[in-house]
């Protein structure tokens, strides 16, 4: 798919998210559509704070993180066009047909790829996927709700 909006660097991107650094888990936006599809990049190395203790002999990123970082790219998908975005959140309701195929080790780069399967007012259904190298390591469907922050 184009790109119908130019790609996001480090600094929009903590425009959008409330995560910060060491949970942060988006270096870039590479392409999106703009409503339904985009592709984000994290760059996985040995310095991420988690691999201290998981697992120390043979550092393998958390699975719980590379679901989040399905959900952070989603998150930028969903708030990029909404002006309001700084009084948004978005909450997440269910992960469903997660599946883990490869791990992720150090040195590795996450292309993170999330589609809009299905949306109703402020719910949204969508389908996740982090590649390394093509082959798929993780895929989800994420359920969130865009609500007003307190």
């Amino acid at each position: 798919m184009g790109s119908s909006i130019s790609a996001k660097k480090i600094n929009e991107i903590l425009k959008i998210l409330p995560q910060r650094y060491p949970f942060l888990l988006v270096d870039r936006i590479l392409e999106t559509d703009g409503s339904t599809y985009m592709v984000g990049l994290k760059n996985v190395t040995m310095n991420e704070p988690f691999f201290q203790g998981h697992f120390p002999e043979h550092p393998v990123m958390p699975g719980v993180l590379l679901v989040e970082a399905l959900a952070q790219v989603g998150v930028v998908l969903l708030l990029t066009r909404d002006q309001n975005r700084d009084t948004k959140l978005v909450y997440f309701s269910a992960i469903d047909k997660c599946r883990f195929r490869q791990p992720v080790i150090p040195g590795d780069q996450l292309r993170i790829e999330v589609t809009v399967l299905k949306q109703r007012d402020r719910y949204y259904k969508m389908k996740g996927q982090a590649l390394v190298d093509g082959n798929t390591a993780v895929e989800a469907e994420l359920s969130c709700s865009i609500i007003d922050r307190p």
